[in-house]
């Protein structure tokens, strides 16, 4: 039997052209994304899907529930994920309206019709206590600024026995990536400080759920958690 992450790293691998040179750097499917992802972030293709696999993994095939992402992003890396849950009522929420353009637009060529897609600050999330069975986070959390109200809202939304799952960059784990992020990704106003390592993400995240798991895939933690 094909394990899930599995079938995710299958979806991933179906992935059409990139729309953008964004796309290509965070799938590593382009040839100056391939550039970018070993300069900085010290990966080739197959440790990146084993981050973006492992942080979907906890959700399973066949998935029912009422499930939140954000930020979506371009969609580049769920809506091939997304595909694979035709039963779930998906939505996604992005504080950029391009980006949410791209993110739509991916998801209308692939023919998925259970996503609804919102404008929002993931700092004050336009619902109530408790409405999501799963939330999912990719590289989200090293750039909002306000990184408090960020992880308060997510738990805030999350149903008790619901799954919190993602991904984003910690320091501390490679020096030459953390020098990449201070010198380019800061100054450029891509990333904002100040960021979790490893260590204070599992202590973070052990103190409000339930069960928690964090590992690293070279300096980008992943993270499996339930209320």
């Amino acid at each position: 039997m094909v394990s899930r992450k599995d079938e995710i790293k299958n979806a991933y691998r179906s992935l059409g052209k990139a729309h953008s040179f964004y796309d290509g750097m965070i799938t590593g499917t382009t040839f100056a994304g391939r550039i970018v992802d070993r300069a900085v972030w010290h990966m080739d293709r197959e440790e990146i899907l084993e981050y973006q696999s492992g942080a979907f993994e906890p959700i399973p095939s066949g998935f029912t529930g009422k499930i939140l992402e954000v930020p979506v992003g371009t969609g580049v890396l769920s809506v091939p994920v997304w595909k694979t849950l035709p039963d779930a009522d998906i939505t996604c929420l992005d504080y950029s309206e391009k980006m949410m353009e791209s993110a739509s637009s991916r998801a209308e060529v692939a023919g998925i019709g259970n996503i609804t897609f919102m404008q929002g600050d993931v700092g004050s999330l336009p619902f109530e206590d408790g409405t999501f069975d799963a939330v999912v986070s990719l590289n989200g959390f090293h750039a909002f600024p306000d990184k408090e109200a960020a992880y308060r809202e997510t738990f805030r939304v999350l149903k008790p026995g619901g799954i919190f799952t993602g991904c984003f960059y910690v320091e501390g784990s490679n020096i030459r990536t953390d020098r990449m992020i201070r010198t380019f990704y800061i100054r450029s106003g891509f990333f904002t400080p100040p960021f979790e390592t490893e260590e204070s993400l599992r202590e973070r995240l052990s103190s409000s759920f339930s069960e928690t798991n964090v590992y690293t895939v070279e300096s980008i933690a992943v993270f499996n958690c339930r209320k």
